[in-house]
């Protein structure tokens, strides 16, 4: 038997050294190397153009592999009660044929090119998705303009979709995320658009085949709309290829958008009765900034040390000290008229008062103890380097333009961000967290057994009880 050199060790010729072991010498622990420079935002070959439909195409040269990515979203608000049910409908059956293909046409003509679509819808936009060979570019852009301008939705393929819609809403207002996700909503948004994410089953159970298409006519515009194309594909020829194949969508009017927010401020949670349950919800929300607002890097740094990443305080007490919880995290999430903070955990019932005290005690320790030099500095390289990750791919690219482009921001804005996050100072994030942090600023609920967690939050105070 050979021996390959260096697997001898302190253990003995031929042994296994353990990671301890590897980490250090004959001298002590063994020096780690110094951190390489950190990468930048590059540089985009890209073309930005409005067609004179109106729609917005913003098209990537990036050439890691020879596919195509596409993202069109289309501003998709509505203020009726049954607007939720009916867009969900347009989303789940727009792939289902058109005047001139069936939906087993369609999908050959993706399979042909190795290209696939899918059709997603919220109460702020219907977002069309897709992916091609790049050469494969103007036959997804044939079958995209049909689906936009001549859909059928056929009624026996619809019937069945809006059978299965019905019976995945079923199942999902049956999970305690589903039921915490619809209670914070009305919480923070009472009956605004943006509180209905999920449709009514029996609201879906009554759209007709005729309720979709007559919706379709009217919202699904091409002026207010962004489609980004990124791949290996060169900018502005792609533009011209989308101008020729979607010329034909050209209905008057403009997409519709999500009316501003309410304004949210700081009030007591409300305890949500779940009877039985074994587990609580716990939802914190507060005002944040948007993107735009120059305190925003400082807000997201802030975050990022509550709860942001697994190196964070939140997840330090709650998870890793105490075990209260398997996941505990902090976000930020965008609309197009702003932002807010959401804090979040699921926790056993009998933790539950518990839990939520450490959550308002991280709150207030973040507001009232600034973050080390450390924390924000491990903050800082996270949000970098994740930023960057997810620009590595198409798809991760193609996402944050499209999202991007949904609150006014282009690719400048994406490229100067790290230099944003370098600039910041420990002080700016301890005033950020100051403003935005502090526990009296915030609402939400916990989704629980009122007859088991009840008292203890009733002890704890802040809780509206049922």
């Amino acid at each position: 038997m050979t021996v390959t050199a260096g697997t001898t060790g302190r253990n003995g010729a031929g042994g296994h050294r353990g990671a301890e072991q590897i980490g250090h010498t004959e001298t002590g622990p063994r020096p780690l190397p110094p951190l390489g420079a950190q990468r930048t935002v590059p540089d985009l070959d890209l073309a930005d153009r409005t067609l004179p439909n109106g729609l917005r195409v913003i098209a990537v040269a990036r050439r890691t592999v020879p596919t195509v990515e596409l993202r069109l979203r289309i501003p998709f608000a509505g203020a009726e009660p049954t607007h939720p049910a009916r867009a969900e409908m347009v989303a789940s059956a727009l792939l289902t044929g058109t005047a001139g293909r069936s939906r087993v046409e369609i999908d050959d003509e993706l399979a042909n090119i190795g290209g696939e679509l899918a059709a997603g819808v919220d109460p702020e936009r219907l977002l069309v998705s897709g992916s091609a060979l790049a050469g494969g570019l103007p036959a997804l852009l044939d079958v995209l303009a049909d689906l936009l301008v001549a859909p059928a939705y056929p009624d026996g393929d619809f019937d069945r979709e809006r059978e299965r819609l019905v019976e995945r809403i079923a199942v999902a207002r049956s999970q305690p995320r589903t039921v915490a996700r619809e209670a914070l909503q009305r919480r923070r948004y009472g009956d605004h658009p943006a509180s209905r994410e999920m449709p009514l089953a029996e609201d879906v159970a009554a759209v007709a085949s005729t309720d979709a298409r007559e919706l379709h006519r009217a919202a699904v515009l091409p002026a207010g709309s962004t489609l980004v194309l990124v791949g290996d594909v060169e900018p502005e020829r792609a533009i011209a290829t989308v101008a020729d194949k979607l010329a034909a969508w050209a209905p008057s009017g403009t997409a519709a958008e999500l009316p501003p927010l309410p304004t949210l401020t700081g009030r007591d949670l409300l305890l949500v009765d779940r009877p039985g349950s074994v587990q609580s919800q716990l939802r914190l929300s507060a005002a944040a900034v948007p993107r735009t607002d120059p305190s925003y890097p400082a807000v997201q740094l802030a975050n990022l040390v509550l709860g942001g990443y697994f190196s964070s305080r939140l997840v330090e007490n709650i998870r890793e000290d105490k075990g209260y919880t398997y996941s505990a995290s902090s976000y930020l999430e965008f609309t197009p008229s702003g932002a807010t903070l959401l804090v979040e955990t699921d926790v056993a019932t009998d933790v539950t008062a518990a839990a939520l005290l450490e959550t308002r005690y991280e709150l207030a320790r973040l507001s009232a103890v600034p973050p080390t030099d450390a924390e924000v500095e491990s903050a800082r390289r996270y949000a970098i380097g994740s930023l960057l990750i997810s620009l590595d791919s198409q798809p991760g690219l193609a996402a944050t333009l499209a999202a991007l482009a949904g609150v006014g921001l282009d690719a400048q804005w994406l490229r100067a961000h790290p230099a944003r996050l370098e600039a910041v100072t420990p002080e700016q994030v301890a005033r950020a967290a100051a403003e935005f942090f502090t526990p009296t600023a915030f609402t939400g609920v916990v989704v629980g057994d009122a007859s088991a967690v009840g008292s203890g939050l009733r002890a704890l105070g802040g809780v509206e009880l049922p």
